[in-house]
């Protein structure tokens, strides 16, 4: 189908902008509340975490903004990975919560991060492929 093939360049750029826009945007109130967001990092358990959470967001923005641009992606996919695999298992470990709100929202954040840790890696496996409006690399 024509049309088809007409819009797949656009749809894949804006799958990359969107996925982006979930960590570029999230992660810049990592920057902006640090101190609260370390606190709840401490409370977790995480050690050392106002350098946890400064290290985490950079890993993330970088990693969504060559997503994003399409340039070097393998490695901007690599570290929204990287960024989504401790802090999924160490900030929303819902089965240790007790209050049942809290395990509520800790287990769709769960889910919600694995669902993104699943569109990272699946975009790492088509990172040596052509991205349309990409920089390449």
């Amino acid at each position: 189908m024509e049309w088809l093939d007409q819009l797949w360049p656009w749809m894949h750029i804006g799958g990359r902008v969107l996925f982006a826009l979930c960590f570029t945007v999230l992660t810049t109130g990592h920057f902006t509340q640090l101190a609260g967001l370390s606190g709840y990092a401490a409370s977790k358990k995480v050690p050392a975490p106002k350098m946890a959470v400064l290290g985490s967001a950079a890993m993330a923005w970088v990693g969504s903004i060559l997503i994003a641009l399409g340039y070097h992606r393998y490695i901007g996919a690599g570290l929204v990975v990287l960024f989504l695999l401790p802090v999924t298992f160490m900030m929303h470990n819902y089965w240790t919560v007790t209050d049942p709100t809290g395990r509520m929202i800790d287990r769709i954040m769960f889910w919600k991060n694995l669902g993104l840790m699943g569109g990272a890696l699946f975009m790492a496996c088509y990172a040596g492929s052509a991205w349309p409006y990409s920089l390449g690399g």
